[in-house]
């Protein structure tokens, strides 16, 4: 059973919420932004209008959560009492507990995403490293599980750039992520991740290692300037690549965006039409210059992306150890599991929270 002072704990934990969250001035803010959207005269601009309407969306969301905190907070101090008189109350007390408990520590999780983007939507990227055709399957395996793991939080995925490797696995995979919180929850995962199993395509069925890289970046705002001048882009059109059937793209749709300055290149194939393609490749685009220009000024590690590293052996951030023993353990935060196969399926939370913890204890 839970004792008084486990719920004076939560009772400090729940005010040191208030204060971190800044649920006060959010209210003030919500009061204004709702003042705002009354206003019918600010629907005739749709898309000024719709991001107001998101802005107020998370505001709300946020104060609600935190008044169910306090809530739940009231209800474990009645159980609590009501156990001291019937010891039948007591699992509903450390029922209410663990779940006040819960929502606290979401909360705090929440208190760590105060980067200008990290509330907003995500670009992923895997590419394969050193490895050939393992590390084309490596790729493909990281591509499911961060797609899983995103639905698993009911976040949104749109597939950018979806590009089938020679013979098995995939050349390389861009995915837009849609939700609250997704850019700063995946900045956990840039970087090299080292995997270690028996090889699939090996007859004699040796030991591989073999590696990709991923790439996490901000989507950009519309109101934040990136210095992009249309007429230093190269724009290539190509038939998508795909693996046949019924849905065959027989057109050529596909966008290859070359900025001659830089000579980033950005390709998308997966929307269905050439001019969604193009709105897709060049929202990428605006985000690795932005992300360029940050490093260019800061002469520091990238905060947007994470460090930057050889995609090979020694710079991994994470190991996935299938063989000879089953094992996925991060470097950084040193957050370990022995079930490999719910985190191939996208059970990352651990792994993501535990890198947040982290990176939050470094900065001190």
């Amino acid at each position: 059973m839970i004792e008084a002072r486990e719920v004076e704990e939560a009772a400090k934990r729940t005010e040191e919420a208030r204060g971190f969250l800044r649920i006060d001035d959010k209210k003030r803010q919500l009061e204004e932004l709702e003042r705002q959207l009354s206003d019918a005269s600010i629907w005739d601009d749709p898309q000024a209008a719709s991001a107001l309407s998101k802005e107020a969306a998370d505001l709300r969301s946020v104060i609600e959560s935190y008044a169910e905190a306090e809530a739940m907070l009231d209800e474990v101090r009645t159980a609590l009492e009501l156990a001291a008189e019937d010891e039948s109350f007591a699992a509903e007390a450390s029922a209410q507990f663990k779940q006040l408990t819960e929502r606290l520590d979401a909360l705090e999780v929440e208190s760590w995403f105060t980067g200008p983007f990290d509330g907003g939507d995500a670009i992923l990227s895997v590419n394969p490293g050193q490895g050939g055709l393992e590390a084309q399957d490596w790729t493909d395996m990281l591509y499911k599980m961060y797609v899983r793991y995103a639905e698993d939080k009911g976040w949104k995925v749109t597939g950018l750039d979806i590009v089938p490797g020679e013979g098995i696995g995939l050349d390389r995979a861009t995915i837009q992520v849609e939700g609250r919180n997704a850019y700063g929850m995946l900045t956990s995962e840039a970087g090299v991740h080292r995997l270690v199993r028996i090889s699939p395509t090996d007859a004699k069925k040796r030991r591989q290692t073999t590696f990709a890289s991923v790439e996490v970046l901000p989507v950009m705002p519309d109101d934040i300037e990136v210095d992009l001048n249309p007429a230093d882009v190269r724009v290539d059109v190509y038939r998508s690549s795909g693996p046949g059937g019924q849905c065959v793209n027989t057109t050529d749709s596909a966008v290859r965006l070359t900025h001659l300055p830089t000579g980033i290149v950005v390709t998308c194939q997966n929307e269905k039409s050439q001019i969604q393609n193009k709105e897709a490749a060049f929202r990428v685009l605006r985000s690795r210059l932005y992300e360029l220009e940050q490093r260019k000024r800061q002469e520091e590690l990238d905060q947007l992306r994470g460090e930057r590293m050889e995609n090979s052996f020694g710079s991994q951030i994470r190991n996935y150890v299938l063989y000879p023993y089953q094992m996925v353990k991060d470097l950084r935060s040193g957050v370990e599991t022995g079930n490999v196969d719910s985190v191939l399926s996208g059970d990352l939370d651990d792994f993501v929270i535990g890198y947040h913890k982290w990176n939050v204890s470094q900065k001190g």
